[in-house]
């Protein structure tokens, strides 16, 4: 993919990055959208967990899907619905028996809508505790009776919406069992004429880009742990567009073909996430006026 060709695919994921225009409300935003890649009778699956905050509470949702993109089961727990915290759902997935399991009524929270901690979400798919979430392990195996699961379940990607007026900020752990870094993309694009991104990983600066309205979208990559990390960022908005209008970062802890990006085609991503390809941060970054 050439970068001329950066933008092309956004829509189908819902965000228009040349569009502002189609950007929902400052509400609809505040979401983390967290995938695993799991195992389920030897056939390969994608777990979907959403974090979601409105006027009316948290929220949570969490899909499993299988190779073929096709939806196995859903569970939806909406904000009105949330002052139960804690709570069972079971269902039935292509013949096998899925349990979910949550207590987040004793959960601390940052800023965003995902838990912090003093908090479980377990996945059971029979018997086997397939994926869990928070530090209450314990909790969550006594409340399911699940085993641990036979398979390796990998957290491949997350999609997070941050803000700020110059600095923004989020954290990220590229591997398993690695830091957990923290992630300072600064940008002063208002008023300038020849405005400048820098990205800085626990405190020390890994990337600068000078003649910003030249550049405003590019890839470069950088060392984290020792690992190569792509970074796509996408600033047009910031520059040309809506002042409403957010930027989109991509930190890829793998090299894909072509440089094609896992968040911008759904299908692409999909087949990119399952063949191993490793872990991305998608970070899209809304300007507080």
């Amino acid at each position: 993919m050439k970068m001329r060709d950066f933008p092309s695919c956004f829509g189908e994921s819902g965000v228009q990055i040349a569009d502002s225009s189609s950007s929902s409300s400052r509400a609809s935003q505040n979401l983390v959208t967290c995938l695993y890649r799991t195992k389920v009778h030897g056939c390969s699956c994608t777990i979907t967990v959403t974090w979601s905050r409105s006027l009316m509470g948290q929220g949570l949702s969490i899909s499993i899907d299988d190779d073929a993109n096709q939806s196995l089961c859903r569970v939806d727990i909406k904000p009105w619905l949330f002052s139960k915290m804690k709570g069972s759902k079971g269902l039935e997935a292509d013949k096998s028996k899925v349990y979910i399991v949550w207590d987040i009524s004793a959960a601390k929270f940052g800023s965003g809508p995902e838990p912090l901690e003093g908090f479980f979400v377990a996945v059971v798919i029979d018997h086997e505790m397939v994926l869990l979430l928070g530090d209450l392990s314990k909790e969550a195996y006594r409340k399911t009776n699940a085993v641990p699961s036979t398979s390796n379940t990998m957290f491949i990607s997350k999609r997070e919406h941050i803000y700020g007026k110059k600095v923004y900020c989020a954290k990220a752990q590229f591997c398993d069992n690695g830091h957990v870094h923290d992630i300072v993309i600064e940008c002063d694009a208002v008023g300038l004429k020849d405005p400048s991104l820098e990205i800085r990983i626990d405190r020390k600066r890994v990337m600068q880009v000078k003649h910003l309205a030249w550049k405003f979208r590019g890839n470069q990559t950088i060392l984290v742990d020792g690992l190569p990390v792509e970074v796509f960022w996408d600033v047009h908005n910031w520059l040309f567009g809506s002042p409403v209008g957010n930027a989109v970062f991509m930190f890829q802890t793998c090299l894909m073909p072509e440089k094609s990006l896992p968040w911008t085609c759904p299908q692409v991503s999909r087949d990119s996430q399952l063949s191993g390809i490793g872990f991305s941060l998608i970070l899209y970054a809304w300007r507080n006026e």
